[in-house]
């Protein structure tokens, strides 16, 4: 069944959308991006996905495409258009266009930047089986550029990272940076030592996680004790426990790093206490 997409105002079939072969997201990977999760047919965290897309914007000076009040009024409509229970919906926005390729920016006042949002149906997101399994991840060098926490479009080298770890039999990659773990490659990585979690804390080496911020808190308001600090991977492979966090998988418990087992190498209780906490907390607010 053909999607309904949206690009720059128009509800489209996704076989009639199109944008400019001179796109700057095209060319340069000049864009910003956000993902947002569907369930029960409500958006999970949309309020903190709205205020990262604008800071994202706003470190790039690149010109907002539309409201925040149009942005979810436009995620609700492709919501109900493509009939997503379950799923995500994809938004990007890039500096657009002016005809031609340039390295300097194309002036603001006459050209418009470019939005595009479109769905994907994932049936079955709360209940991933992959959760009951746990993930299993390699630790990889980070040679991402310094802004992590600005959520570009630059996927390259953490889709690199994706492909590496499938290559060695793992599900994930955690990168390594000045010998601390800084992230996943599209997720925030924790580990649990003696009943503490412990994950790196905000800076520009990190994206900074929507799901990370209200899984923190709702630790914090189960007693949990977090400590934010840098950590190593040998730190994490001697932890009784590991998880990461994003929007489109919550809590992922993480049983086995670099090949070491962690604990009995199942997920542990804490991972899967937050994840339960989460999608119910969740849930509840989505709007």
């Amino acid at each position: 069944m053909t999607r309904t997409v949206y690009v720059n105002g128009e509800y489209l079939p996704e076989t009639e959308a199109t944008v400019s072969i001179f796109d700057r997201g095209f060319l340069m990977a000049d864009g910003v991006y956000e993902v947002t999760s569907v369930l029960d047919g409500k958006l999970i965290d949309f309020e903190g996905h709205a205020v990262r897309l604008e800071r994202s914007l706003n470190e790039l000076d690149m010109p907002a495409a539309c409201s925040k009040e149009e942005l979810l009024e436009i995620h609700r409509e492709l919501v109900k258009r493509n009939d997503i229970t379950e799923g995500l919906v994809y938004l990007q926005i890039t500096r657009g266009s002016d005809g031609d390729r340039d390295f300097v920016f194309p002036d603001p006042e006459t050209t418009k930047p470019t939005i595009v949002l479109f769905t994907q149906k994932k049936p079955g997101l709360a209940d991933n089986p992959a959760a009951k399994k746990g993930a299993k991840i390699i630790s990889i060098e980070d040679i991402r550029w310094g802004r992590r926490d600005i959520k570009t479009v630059q996927l390259l080298y953490p889709s690199m990272g994706k492909m590496m770890a499938k290559k060695a039999g793992a599900d994930d990659a955690w990168l390594i940076e000045d010998g601390y773990v800084t992230e996943g490659t599209s997720n925030n990585a924790y580990f649990v030592k003696n009943g503490k979690i412990v994950t790196r804390p905000l800076s520009s080496d990190i994206l900074h996680g929507i799901t990370r911020k209200a899984v923190l808190r709702m630790a914090a308001e189960a007693q949990m004790e977090v400590e934010e600090r840098l950590f190593t991977i040998d730190e994490a492979k001697e932890a009784d426990e590991a998880f990461t966090t994003s929007a489109s998988a919550f809590v992922m418990p993480v049983v086995e790093i670099d090949g070491v087992s962690l604990g009995d190498g199942t997920p542990g209780p804490i991972a899967k206490r937050l994840r339960e906490i989460y999608l119910d907390e969740s849930l509840k607010a989505a709007i």
